[in-house]
This record gives C-alpha cells, sequence and structure tokens, in this order.
C-alpha cells in the first residue's frame, strides 16, 4: 500500500513539474483592447459631511448634513496612453434652510450653501457632476493630461473643505526627467468650483462666490462680467538638497492678471532628534490689459494694480510633534486677489474658514502645532491674529472684514483593520472680533464672534 502511495506521489510530483515547464515555455497570450479595461483600476468614495455655523445673537445660525458618493476609473496603460473617469453625486440629508436670508444683513449663509449647489440653494436631490474625464500619454518619467482633471498647485487646487472639489478642464503637462526636478506646465480653459455642479468658462467662474465691495466702496458687479478665456501656469518644483524645496509659479490669467510665486522651505539640524523649520515665500501680481472689462465698476482688478506678499515661517521639528510661527505682510500697494472659486491661497497663515484674500494691508501672524510622525490619530491646533486695514477702507478690505483672531481644533483618525479606508476628522473653529464691536451686523455675520463645527466621514475603496 505505502508503495502506492509513493508512486502517486511521484506522478503528482512530474505533473505539477509539467505544468511548470508549459508554463514557463509557452508565450504570454496577447492582450485584447477589452483586458485594459476589465483589468483597469476602480475606485469609489462616500463622503457625509455634517457643517453648523453659530453666529453671534440676534443673527441666523445655519447647519447642513450633505452625503454622497462617486466612482472612478482608470485603464491599463495602452502604449502609455490611460482613459480616466469619475463622477460624484450628493444629497442633502437634512439641513436649515440655505435660501433663507439673515434679517439683519440680508445675507445669505457663507459656509454651509458650499455643500451643495450655490447657483440653486432650492435643489436638495439633483446633485451630481462629472468631475474628470481625460486622456493621458505616459512616457518615461513624465504624463501629459487633456481633459477635466484634478490638478494641485498653489493658487489653483481642490480647496477640499466641502462635499467636493475644484475641478477643471484643459491640458497640463508634468515633466520629471531631470532628477529631483518637477516641471509644470499647465493651460486651462473650464473650472467647475467647489460648490457648483456646471463647468464654466474662466471669466465666467470669476464670481460665482461673494464678490465683496469694488474700490469705490460699492457693491461689486464682475460676476458674469470678466472677459478671460484661458489661465496658464508654469511651475517648477526643485529638491536643492535633502533639507532645502524651492518653487517658483507663474499664473497669467488672460487679460485679467498675473501673478508670480517664490517659495524656499527647509529643515536644518539641531540635534539627533530636532530640526530647525525654516520657510520664505514672496507672492507678486499685476493687472492685465483692464482687468477684464473696461468699466472700472465691472472689472476684477482696477486698472494699473499691483500688490506684495511676503511671507516667513520658522519652526521646530521633534520626533512627535511640529511647531511653526508663521508671519504674512500684505503690502499697502494694493489689495491681494485670487478668485476664490480657484482654491485656497498659499499663505503661510492660512488658516481653515477664513482668507485674507482680498485685502492688503494686512499684518498676519499664527502658530501651529500638529503631529510630526506618520500615525493614525492626527491632532492640530493653531492660533493666529490678523490685522486688518479699516472697515471704510474698501480699497485695501474688499470683504469688510475687521481684525480679528481665529482659534482652530482638529483630530482627524484613519482606521485600520476591517475598517480600513474608513478615516473621520473634526473642526472646530472660533474668530473673534478684536478692538470694538462693529457697528454694522453685515461686518460681524460670518466673520467674528463666531463658532463653527465641521464633522467629516470619509470611505474609500
Amino acid at each position: 500500500m505505502k508503495y502506492l502511495v509513493i508512486l502517486w506521489l511521484a506522478l503528482q510530483s512530474f505533473t505539477l513539474l509539467g505544468q511548470e515547464a508549459d508554463t514557463v515555455v509557452q508565450p504570454a497570450p496577447k492582450r485584447k483592447l477589452l483586458d485594459y479595461f476589465t483589468g483597469g483600476n476602480s475606485h469609489g468614495h462616500f463622503r457625509y459631511y455634517f457643517m453648523a455655523t453659530d453666529n453671534a445673537p440676534g443673527l441666523t445660525d445655519y447647519y447642513a448634513n450633505a452625503f454622497g458618493g462617486g466612482l472612478g476609473f482608470t485603464n491599463l496603460p495602452f502604449h502609455g496612453f490611460q482613459l480616466g473617469v469619475s463622477g460624484f453625486y450628493i444629497f442633502n440629508v437634512g439641513s436649515s434652510n440655505l435660501a433663507k436670508r439673515d434679517p439683519s444683513t440680508n445675507q445669505l449663509s457663507r459656509y454651509e450653501t458650499g455643500q451643495f449647489d450655490i447657483e440653486d440653494l432650492a435643489n436638495r436631490h439633483d446633485l451630481d457632476r462629472l468631475e474628470e474625464l481625460y486622456l493621458k500619454y505616459n512616457f518615461r518619467k513624465s504624463k501629459i493630461t487633456a481633459g477635466r482633471q484634478i490638478i494641485k498647485t498653489p493658487f489653483i487646487n481642490p480647496q477640499d473643505g466641502r462635499m467636493r472639489p475644484t475641478t477643471v478642464q484643459g491640458i497640463s503637462l508634468e515633466i520629471n526627467e531631470i532628477q529631483k526636478t518637477n516641471v509644470h506646465l499647465i493651460v486651462l480653459d473650464r473650472i467647475a468650483p467647489r460648490g457648483t455642479i456646471r463647468w464654466y468658462h474662466i471669466g465666467e467662474s470669476i464670481g460665482k462666490y461673494a464678490q465683496g465691495r469694488n474700490i469705490y466702496g460699492e457693491q461689486s458687479d464682475y460676476a458674469s462680467n470678466i472677459n478671460s478665456k484661458f489661465v496658464a501656469i508654469a511651475g517648477l518644483q526643485v529638491q536643492a538638497n535633502k533639507n532645502w524645496k524651492i518653487q517658483a509659479w507663474n499664473y497669467f490669467t488672460d487679460n485679467v492678471f498675473n501673478s508670480a510665486l517664490f517659495q524656499a522651505d527647509g529643515l536644518l539640524p539641531l540635534s539627533p532628534t530636532q530640526q530647525l523649520i525654516l520657510g520664505f515665500q514672496v507672492i507678486r501680481q499685476d493687472v492685465i490689459n483692464d482687468g477684464g472689462n473696461p468699466d472700472p465698476k465691472k472689472a476684477y482688478a482696477a486698472s494699473g494694480w499691483h500688490s506684495n506678499i511676503f511671507g516667513s515661517r520658522i519652526g521646530i521639528r521633534g520626533t512627535e510633534l511640529d511647531f511653526t510661527l508663521n508671519y504674512t505682510r500684505i503690502s499697502n500697494d494694493g489689495r491681494f486677489l485670487m478668485p476664490r472659486e480657484w482654491g485656497k491661497e498659499p499663505l503661510y497663515t492660512f488658516m481653515q474658514r477664513e482668507r485674507n484674500e482680498g485685502s492688503g494691508g494686512v499684518h498676519a501672524v499664527m502658530a501651529r502645532l500638529a503631529q510630526a510622525r506618520k500615525s493614525k490619530w492626527k491632532p492640530g491646533l493653531a492660533l493666529g491674529y490678523f490685522q486688518m486695514p479699516g472697515l471704510d477702507n474698501a480699497l485695501l478690505n474688499k470683504y469688510g472684514m475687521p481684525t480679528y483672531w481665529q482659534i482652530n481644533g482638529d483630530i482627524k483618525h484613519e482606521f485600520e483593520g476591517f475598517f480600513e479606508g474608513l478615516d473621520a476628522e473634526l473642526i472646530v473653529v472660533y474668530k473673534g472680533n478684536v478692538g470694538a464691536q462693529p457697528e454694522k451686523a453685515s461686518f460681524v455675520f460670518n466673520k467674528v464672534n463666531m463658532w463653527h463645527t465641521n464633522f467629516i466621514v470619509n470611505y474609500h475603496f
């Protein structure tokens, strides 16, 4: 009996060896076009977002509950080519009346409306958008992408502070052939800002959010009045050595303005467990032609306008925590301008739920404490002071923002094991007025003396 067992095992071994030999010598089957799609990468995303604003007593409060999901797909590379597509839908699953204006100011919610469609606040269900549809060609270490896509640059970026990000349409070229160097060349002709479900031409995309005041102190009227066909972007990022990164970007907005940024960030060893954090940035902006419209009251930027912004950063990186002290100076030359529909600003003193865009003559100081090492728990705390120009200075204070202080506390957790792909985040913000309380409620509502809370849950698969 045992000899039969040994013989059977031997025959099985020869059979397996024969199969392995056949596997080695047989040529790989030729791929069909279908294989490049069935073998592609599919991904999905569910998102829940609760947002609430508790304004000063006597002013209207708002809250919003949003839930949505999306799917995306990218095929396997075919001679370097890839096709990508993604879309997302949103439901309003329980919110205050976002179309209701505050009686004291006749203004709407500043934050919660951006969770849905800012152009149709009564729309609670038909909130879907094709976000990506692109053709990408990969060559060597570089790539060129044409179509609807998501880009991350200092001024035009997803600004992931609502249900859906800002997405763009155009052609982007990323060159990575030089070691430790990235070159970006981008031309855009349409933008879909966060809080919208449509795609807009460049000039049309400017002014979908609040327009503030023009330089004459009147309500701005540049929405749908800007003549601009494209934005051309050039960027250079260089990892000079293991401690220093340098980047330079230029944004040419056809017929409106040009913005240039230079930034250097570095780490210097202090001890085996500590590093000195250093950073410097400068931004220069200049109007092009008539700022988008020959009528100065309908232009985005005043003729002859320019602005200068300077920023610096210093801090300590330890084994557990990063501490940074940040400073921004916006000169008195003119307003720092960048359409809020396009992305968040790259200033070192930027804090979630407020911006200094639209202002000049600003001194801003911000201290931040954040997790340094990689961890599933990511807490953060930031405290800022922002000295603004006078409320009656429409030339340098587009949105009528008083001098204020702000504190942000946030904590994020990424789950493991059975719940891998799930993350949850809590962000709590308080903004307080500095000095005497503004007499006009419009200088307080959604600006200062307010609490703002966000709770976000994401599941990526």
